[in-house]
């Protein structure tokens, strides 16, 4: 299990950042609730290429307060396998099943992952966010999320652009300057 020393970047397997990712596509997988952590650590025992987005919050109670590392899409971690392989995954503990359509597993687009892990990797701050579908469309011009496009949310006098990964169904938040947005 990750401590809290360990940073998002250190969370991203080497397999993933080295560029030396297996041959397959990204496919999600929807986990036992709270287990995403330990699939994780299951799934890179077994030398696969996953991918677990965490983020730090901190929680409060009465008499302390703690930051933890959650994840920032609770219930999925990312796989990526060739689809021949996914009964290896399947039969791991805490995993349910992969997301599908008609019961095939479908897989997440790589550009939108590929801006997740260069977000995450960089030190961007992402945050769970409800989920957008309508809104006004903006890309972001520069920076570590370059091309990526989101909807925009005013909040005070702060812009942010809201990510949503339609295939599950679940969006973050980052917060962009006005400059660095243009419209779609």
């Amino acid at each position: 299990m990750m401590d809290a020393q360990t940073t998002v970047a250190d969370a991203i397997p080497s397999t993933v950042l080295g560029g030396r990712t297996a041959q397959g596509k990204w496919y999600a997988l929807y986990t036992c609730s709270r287990h995403e952590k330990c699939v994780a650590e299951q799934i890179e025992r077994c030398r696969i290429s996953c991918f677990l987005p965490l983020y730090r919050s901190v929680r409060r109670w009465k008499d302390r307060r703690k930051e933890l590392e959650l994840a920032l899409f609770p219930g999925y971690v990312f796989v990526r396998i060739a689809l021949k392989d996914r009964l290896r995954v399947l039969q791991l503990p805490g995993v349910v099943r992969f997301v599908s359509f008609n019961g095939y597993p479908v897989p997440v687009p790589d550009g939108e992952m590929e801006s997740l892990m260069n977000g995450l990797r960089s030190g961007v701050r992402l945050e769970p966010h409800p989920y957008l579908t309508v809104g006004r469309r903006v890309r972001v011009r520069c920076g570590p999320l370059a091309r990526t496009q989101g909807i925009l949310v005013r909040r005070k006098d702060k812009f942010r652009v809201v990510l949503s990964l339609d295939l599950i169904m679940r969006s973050v938040g980052v917060e962009v300057d006005e400059s660095d947005i243009e419209p779609c």
